[in-house]
């Protein structure tokens, strides 16, 4: 069995080496043939951590012609602000490499067991591969898995069939010691755990067995919030075409907005390049009006806008689970 470990410019230090560590120790007790590899979507060079900026040779690169395990670990950095430092960036940079192209094409193998660390799953989801599947991540991204249309689970390590996804940081010693058990059996497991004199926490979710009774309070809750507080003496401040920019960690987002009232109630829809989406769930609370939003560009998100305008000029911002909220900025064209 062949285990690739990927590393890429940021990754975090102890979400690819405590597994590097498990895994390397499960083959010593397994008769089964078993490599270990730290590799990179550009091949053999040395990458650079997000932590000090320590420097790991990757021996080669990422090969997905052979059965085996890929662990994806996530990023170290920042996470108070959205400069270059910052986490969120250096999931994005990974994002722009052929790193998407190989895990889109990963992702198809059934011969393949893709698993991540922490933000590994959040580079999965920002390329569109975790739509409609149960993954975790460390608990500040969960929001962001929410609206790449994840379906984020709080727990430790979630079991998605040829999926396995871990939380944060040291659970990258749990997701690694699953996977042993999972692909060499408990005893092997066992025995690394004696080794390493950890024991692995928490139940692995699946989606299997009975489900739990839904808390209704929370359900009461969540539908309160979905109610429409529009005032239609204050939609016609919203009314029209507004050329908008958003400023974006990673650069400038332009969006065509075209704001109309339909029966009193506000719609509208949101023009980026080519593409033209719905706003939905707009809302109109006092002089603020509140929308979500998908977009593809520049990774597929569900962004949470809320704006306020002064004459014809537009003011606000766009907000997406863990990433530093954008700027918004933009004036009424018709």
């Amino acid at each position: 069995m062949r285990i690739q470990i990927v590393l890429f410019d940021g990754f975090d230090l102890l979400d690819a080496i405590a597994p590097y560590e498990v895994f390397t120790a499960a083959a010593m007790y397994s008769d089964e043939t078993i490599t270990v590899e730290l590799v990179s979507a550009e091949g053999e060079r040395m990458v650079t951590s997000g932590v000090n900026h320590l420097q790991i040779q990757a021996s080669s690169e990422l090969d997905l012609t052979r059965k085996g395990i890929i662990l994806v670990p996530g990023a170290s950095g920042s996470v108070l602000d959205n400069g270059p430092e910052s986490i969120p960036v250096k999931l994005q940079q990974a994002t722009e490499t052929n790193l998407s192209n190989l895990l889109k094409e990963a992702m198809m193998k059934p011969e393949i067991l893709l698993s991540t660390v922490c933000g590994g799953s959040l580079i999965l989801a920002m390329i569109g591969l975790l739509e409609g599947r149960h993954a975790v991540t460390h608990h500040m991204g969960m929001g962001l898995l929410s609206t790449t249309n994840a379906i984020p689970v709080n727990a430790r390590i979630v079991d998605d069939r040829n999926l396995v996804t871990g939380g944060a940081v040291t659970s990258g010693l749990d997701v690694a010691l699953y996977l042993v058990e999972r692909e060499l059996g408990p005893r092997i497991a066992h025995a690394v755990e004696q080794l390493f004199e950890y024991e692995r926490r928490g139940t692995v979710w699946k989606a299997e067995g009975n489900i739990p009774k839904e808390n209704q309070q929370e359900n009461l809750v969540e539908e309160t919030s979905h109610h429409s507080y529009t005032q239609s003496n204050e939609t016609e401040n919203f009314h029209g075409k507004w050329d908008t920019a958003i400023s974006t960690p990673i650069g400038k987002l332009s969006v065509l907005l075209n704001l109309t009232k339909i029966d009193g109630q506000i719609t509208g829809t949101a023009k980026q390049g080519e593409d033209i989406v719905t706003l939905d769930n707009l809302v109109l609370e006092g002089n603020q009006l509140k929308w979500s939003m998908k977009v593809s560009k520049p990774m597929r998100l569900n962004l949470k806008f809320i704006v306020s305008v002064d004459g014809n000029n537009m003011i606000g911002e766009a907000k997406a689970g863990m990433l530093p909220a954008s700027k918004l900025i933009g004036h009424r064209i018709l």
